[in-house]
């Protein structure tokens, strides 16, 4: 005998649900709150509804100075959380002070590595007008210097001084050559002394026929004179060097004066930062030790024009403005990259092609968002991140080290072999804000151990409120500021009404309302181009009306195709009469953001077994896990109520009729049940009752979703067959507070023509479906004979006599197509 405990109910036997009222059906807007005749009258919303949560997340991540407290924002696309974020931080940014300009500058000491200098905010383009400037300036004031007479002068002087050396040098060893007859000649080789006479060389031929002693006394006069030769020659380098030594002082003097007026001038303006007025030092020391760069004559003589464009020779002295704010500006920057590969996160240095070379300097160094966003806020799309190559590794090492240095995707990989730029690391201080959907945050949660390091603040985005006659108000006011940001007509009072009640139906319960701005957004603005059609100024209930339908009839097309299949009966769906062991079942079917609701057949067969409950979607491997949680549920029910003294003996096979795809969900749990304990009851179920709801081993039928269009889906195939007043469909009664139907549904429902039955528990189903009482144990612990459980009771004991009388110990070893895990 079963104890109190085991039964699965308890006081008043179950009774045939009644079909609900129509005011049940759909639930109309409550907007007595705010007097308006249209969102002209309305208030735009100041702040954002429902959003408490999210909205504290947002400002502690934004006044939260700390490392590692940055934002991860969660929620559904729709809910429009980038406008929403912007529009918290843009008022929080305003008040501080702009961060500092980022300038990169040529390190003369290593040009590879570029010198990073943080500036004031707008002095950056100052800084690089003055450095232009100067090298403009520079470009005539120094040619000029060199062509003065001062320097002529002196430069002549110095000359003079290396000329008189040589002179002096070889007029005396001139005069010595002739003191001996000789000559010194220059030739292709260099000098040489040869025999002369009257002061005309002495021709190789007759010097050749000289008598022997001759030669040799000219041999040995010329040995002396050629060391003293060798000398001569061994000094000029060296006079050469002195002589350059000389020139190249002449010219720092000269550099000197010409720059240190223009140099001390630019750096005027700059006295308060140290960092420029080094740089312009540096510049002073590079143009004195350069200066042949601005006296370099064409080919027609002239200076050479200085190039200050890229590629340029003095390019090196120039500034490259990496970030600017201007002068006036007050804020911080609110920074949406929208395509953050590596290059355009951390910035890249770009190359320019010379004679078939690859080359780059420092002014060829490009801002990344990182540089573009440093000390205020940068967003991100965290999809976008994580699919872009490199880019959420080297994000975590920024924020990781607080500096943000250029990388090369290309060197990572090793396919650049060019030299390339190490440009110096700049200091890093910001808030980023990833945005993204909630299963790839958890998911990202689960295989990043490093995302908890970085992005230690959440913020959960409601998917939507509690229906409220102040939320209703909210929302009104809500359009109101969408269709006034949007450059909507006004719209008015009723059509308000009708987008309230629509934010209703997206929740998919009666008592919410959506937060999902976008969706809302969406059927306004259609509506809006529906009342320029119809040439109003105003939008009205009719146009948002025709908006959802037209919406609706522009994604329907396989819906209708569905119903057409059943309408033909090329998918077997009655929706009249009675049959045993067969039940519609509804499903639905979401294609593109478009769901609609169909009705299946469920059919189930039974006999003797060995306790198995098979689910032939499962073993054709095209019922998911979720489904095939639901049939086990179902031996686990049978067992708990019928197999209190005796086995399970049974073999029943469940089966969704005409699937060819995969079937998921457990909504159909308890129209497999009825199905089941049809069968065994031998009790024929209304086929102009669909049914939809999940089962618990208690009997309890539980809440799914979709019950709106699963509704509508029976609806349109009863409506278009011919409604006969009886037809209707079996929901569970923790659905009724989801119900937002079809107008066309809801006037049907009150005319009497089709009907929606709350369902609490199997028993209450069976009822209703069957017509016959359910049953209760008796105090002999069994159920009547003349009741369905009954009738399943003693069937399920039949077979077990039947098993008994064919002597079959061991039936489960003889039943191929069940498992161990089938049975209860």
């Amino acid at each position: 005998m079963p104890s109190g405990s085991d039964l699965p109910y308890s006081g008043t036997p179950p009774s045939t649900p009644a079909a609900l009222s129509p005011e049940l059906l759909y639930r109309r807007a409550d907007l007595s709150g705010l007097i308006f005749t249209s969102t002209a009258d309305v208030p735009p919303l100041d702040g954002i509804a429902g959003q408490d949560r999210a909205v504290d997340a947002v400002r502690f991540a934004a006044k939260i100075a700390k490392p590692g407290f940055n934002l991860f924002v969660i929620g559904r696309a729709e809910a429009d959380m980038r406008r929403t974020v912007r529009s918290m931080l843009e008022p929080l940014a305003a008040t501080d002070e702009p961060p500092p300009d980022q300038v990169y500058v040529n390190n003369f000491a290593d040009p590879q590595r570029p010198i990073a200098l943080a500036l004031p905010a707008g002095r950056a383009p100052q800084f690089s007008k003055a450095m232009r400037a100067l090298i403009d300036d520079l470009g005539a004031a120094l040619p000029a210097a060199f062509s003065s007479e001062e320097y002529q002068t002196r430069r002549g002087a110095i000359e003079e001084v290396f000329q008189k050396k040589q002179a002096d040098a070889f007029t005396a060893l001139h005069g010595k050559a002739r003191e001996k007859q000789l000559v010194l000649l220059r030739t292709p080789m260099g000098f040489t002394l040869a025999p002369a006479r009257d002061g005309q060389v002495v021709p190789p031929e007759e010097f050749r026929n000289w008598d022997k002693d001759k030669q040799q006394k000219v041999q040995e006069d010329i040995l002396p004179l050629e060391k003293e030769l060798e000398r001569i020659m061994r000094h000029v380098p060296a006079w050469e060097k002195e002589r350059r030594d000389d020139v190249r002082k002449l010219d720092r003097d000269m550099a000197t004066l010409a720059i240190g007026q223009s140099i001390d001038e630019a750096k005027a303006d700059f006295a308060d930062l140290p960092a420029v007025i080094a740089q312009f030092e540096a510049v002073r020391s590079d143009l004195i030790e350069n200066v042949a760069m601005f006296v370099m004559k064409g080919e027609g003589g002239e200076p050479i024009v200085v190039d200050s464009g890229t590629g340029g020779p003095f390019d090196r002295y120039l500034v490259n403005v990496l970030v600017t704010r201007e002068p006036d500006a007050r804020g911080l920057p609110i920074i949406e990259e929208l395509h953050p590969t590596l290059g355009n996160l951390v910035g890249r240095v770009e190359y320019l092609s010379r004679q078939g070379a690859l080359v780059t300097n420092f002014r060829l160094i490009k801002a990344g968002a990182l540089h573009r966003a440093n000390g205020g806020y940068l967003l991100l799309d965290a999809r976008s991140l994580l699919t872009e190559p490199f880019s959420w590794a080297a994000l975590k090492r920024a924020l990781g080290q607080g500096k943000v240095t250029i990388e090369d995707a290309g060197r990572v990989l090793g396919l650049t072999s060019t030299v390339t730029l190490e440009p110096a690391p700049i200091a890093l201080d910001l808030k980023v804000i990833l945005f993204g959907e909630r299963m790839l945050y958890y998911l990202l949660v689960s295989i990043d151990p490093e995302l908890s390091e970085h992005f230690k603040v959440l913020a959960d985005f409601e998917d939507d409120i509690t229906r409220t006659p102040d939320s209703e108000a909210a929302l009104a006011r809500l359009v109101a500021s969408v269709a006034g940001r949007e450059g909507l007509r006004p719209i008015a009072r009723d059509g308000v009404a009708l987008l309230v009640e629509h934010a209703a139906r997206l929740a998919d319960d009666a008592g919410k309302l959506t937060l999902l701005v976008d969706l809302i957004r969406d059927v306004a603005m259609e509506a809006d181009f529906w009342a320029g059609e119809a040439g109003e100024g105003v939008i009205s209930a009719e146009h948002v009306a025709r908006a959802l339908d037209k919406r609706e009839w522009r994604a329907s097309r396989l819906r209708d195709r569905s119903k057409e299949s059943i309408l033909k009966d090329i998918a077997l769906i009655r929706t009249e009469g009675k049959t045993t062991g067969q039940i519609n079942g509804l499903s639905v079917i979401e294609l593109g953001g478009f769901r609609f609701g169909r009705p299946t057949r469920i059919t189930c067969r039974v006999r003797p077994g060995g306790g198995q409950v098979v689910d032939i979607e499962r073993e054709a491997k095209l019922g998911g896990p979720i489904h095939s949680k639901g049939v086990l549920i179902l031996a686990g029910f049978l067992a708990g109520r019928y197999a209190l003294d005796a086995p399970m003996s049974l073999y029943a096979s469940l089966v969704f009729e005409q699937s060819y795809g995969g079937v998921e969900g457990d909504s159909a749990s308890s129209a497999e049940l009825y199905t089941l304990l049809s069968a065994l009851a031998d009790a024929p179920l209304r086929q102009d009752i669909a049914v939809t709801g999940s089962v618990n081993q208690h009997g309890e039928v539980q809440a799914i979703g979709g019950v709106n269009e699963k509704i509508e889906g029976f609806f349109d195939v009863c409506n278009a067959r011919r409604l006969t007043g009886r037809q209707g469909v079996a929901i569970p009664r923790s659905n009724v507070q989801h119900l937002m139907l079809r107008k066309d549904i809801v006037d049907a429902c009150a005319a009497g023509r089709f009907s929606i039955y709350p369902v609490a528990s199997i028993d209450e189903g069976l009822q209703l479906l069957t017509g016959l009482p359910a049953g209760e144990r008796g105090e002999d612990g069994r159920y009547p004979a003349d009741t369905l459980n009954g009738r399943v009771e003693q069937r399920l004991h039949d077979y077990a006599k039947t098993l008994q009388r064919f002597g079959k110990a061991n039936p489960a070893a003889q039943e191929g197509s069940g498992t161990a895990e089938d049975a209860s």
